[in-house]
């Protein structure tokens, strides 16, 4: 599969742009997706569209959300059937993907802000029925990261809150251009059942308590303590000593509820 320049602009260090280039890579990332006939795909974060072009061969309804105006509009040249949409992860409005039918997501998510359009994507759109992005390799970890781990954290619990991700394969700096320092990997996502929680006061929990993680539960909570944080742990049966990084994806929305 030969690799599509765009418009051969140079990358740029402030809209952290890495291109993939390698094509068997991109290959492994889209038979991931399991693309059927009638699936709507949305790329985040095309770039100069290697990964888009291989896409646009499986699917008649693809589109694509873009920061960079310019590699935006050579794409719509190259695939003019292309749904392209010129825009900011961080402040687009992610719940109108939810009309889209049978949706699958993608993307090679820049490092600086993988994280917070993850964290806005899982919550905020509902349904998709496949996931793949690409990413840092140590934010890849914390995203499959287990209690008592190290690398649990708030993104951890965020993300399982939402999904229950698996750690697919990692990706060496040579496969981009121009080569970053680090190494990646391609997490796959399938989306958990509505689950019954407050997004909000979830959010402020994780804030809350990973801001003091090595500090004991009670410790931390002691300004905001009330009988019902004490029924919580007695019905959940957590010890007010425990740290946050101890406590799973359901006790923290169950702690979220009290608090």
């Amino acid at each position: 599969m030969p690799y599509h320049s765009g418009t051969g602009a140079r990358p740029k260090r402030s809209l952290g742009q890495n291109f993939l280039i390698d094509g068997n890579i991109i290959r492994k990332i889209v038979d991931q997706l399991a693309i059927l006939s009638g699936d709507t795909v949305f790329e985040i974060g095309p770039g100069r569209g290697a990964l888009t072009h291989v896409l646009a061969q499986r699917t008649e309804r693809l589109f694509v959300l873009e920061k960079d105006r310019d590699l935006l509009g050579a794409l719509k040249v190259q695939l003019p059937g292309l749904g392209a949409i010129l825009g900011d992860g961080l402040d687009f409005v992610w719940e109108n993907l939810g009309a889209l039918p049978s949706l699958k997501l993608v993307g090679n998510l820049p490092y600086n802000v993988a994280s917070p359009i993850m964290w806005e994507v899982f919550s905020r759109v509902r349904p998709f029925t496949s996931c793949c992005f690409m990413v840092q390799k140590e934010v890849a970890r914390r995203l499959v990261a287990q209690p008592g781990s190290k690398a649990y954290g708030g993104l951890s619990v965020w993300v399982q809150t939402f999904t229950v991700p698996q750690m697919l394969f990692h990706v060496s700096p040579r496969c981009f251009h121009p080569r970053p320092k680090v190494d990646s990997s391609v997490v796959r996502f399938v989306q958990r059942p509505r689950v019954s929680v407050d997004s909000e006061k979830l959010a402020r929990t994780i804030h809350l308590l990973f801001q003091k993680r090595r500090k004991q539960l009670g410790t931390i909570l002691k300004p905001l303590w009330t009988e019902k944080i004490d029924q919580w742990l007695e019905d959940a049966r957590v010890d007010r000593r425990v740290r946050p990084e101890d406590l799973t994806t359901e006790q923290f929305a169950g702690l979220s509820r009290c608090l």
